[in-house]
């Protein structure tokens, strides 16, 4: 019921605009699969079996809450439902929550250039909570050559009525990129599990909410090298986490990534 309800709102104000690229699965084909049967992150480097790693490569954590590594007591938990990635305050009353990263500084980590990434979700409720997929390059740190960004969502918990999809073209913060706000019915983001995914192809780029589009984009000439999958529960985003839940916790089914099949659908 609420999926059918956020896509026919998504339709209601797509307005004139010119029709976006349905989803074909058939198009695609699976590179990566994680449905969190087990937790493989380690806290920097994709070795000895890990498929996540806790921190951006380039060491650029972010948000009112330390990114923590694994580890007892630490952010990182499994439920029926998949991985829980909790942000808490600590007994000295700082937060720490979680990201993880497809990706370590080296480059290593499954990616692929023209493809489909999704994360099924379920966001966490209360003012403050900043929750988000994203994609980033593939890229050794250090290397200043420009890389893609595209945000499948950032949520910003004080309003439960959308979220913010996006593109940046890194590094500096004056480079080029877009922001869209999608609109969704109050409360259903954190009240169910939702699909958020992003298609890149050499044309165009393609924002889905439930598999269905929202937002597209040319694809950015800057986009050369593989892209990979971040997942993390950050807190403030300028805005106040005097009022954010202790604990708070998102929730996360899968992540899947798949490239882009040529030819027509089998």
């Amino acid at each position: 019921m609420i999926r059918a309800t956020i896509a026919a709102l998504l339709l209601s104000t797509c307005g004139a605009q010119a029709p976006m690229t349905p989803l074909a699965m058939c198009a695609l084909r699976p590179v990566f699969t994680e449905d969190f049967k087990t937790l493989a992150i380690a806290p920097h480097t994709l070795a000895d079996g890990a498929r996540w790693t806790a921190h951006t490569p380039w060491n650029g954590d972010f948000g009112d809450a330390a990114f923590a590594d694994p580890g007892v007591g630490g952010p990182f938990g499994r439920d029926a439902e998949g991985l829980t990635i909790t942000a808490r305050r600590d007994a000295a009353g700082h937060w720490n929550s979680g990201l993880i990263a497809a990706g370590d500084a080296t480059g290593a980590g499954p990616g692929v250039r023209y493809g489909y990434f999704e994360a099924r979700m379920k966001l966490p409720p209360g003012p403050g909570t900043w929750p988000a997929f994203w994609l980033g390059t593939h890229i050794v740190n250090g290397d200043t050559t420009p890389s893609v960004e595209f945000d499948a969502i950032e949520y910003y918990g004080h309003d439960t009525g959308g979220f913010q999809s996006g593109w940046h073209v890194w590094p500096g913060d004056k480079g080029p990129g877009g922001l869209h706000w999608n609109k969704v019915p109050a409360d259903s983001l954190t009240s169910a599990f939702h699909n958020y995914g992003v298609r890149v192809a050499p044309d165009v780029t393609t924002f889905y909410l439930d598999r269905q589009p929202v937002w597209e984009i040319p694809t950015p000439p800057q986009h050369k090298r593989p892209l990979y999958p971040l997942v993390n529960l950050a807190l403030g985003s300028g805005y106040p986490i005097t009022d954010t839940p202790n604990p708070s916790v998102l929730r996360v089914a899968y992540v899947h990534l798949y490239e882009l099949v040529p030819g027509p659908c089998r």
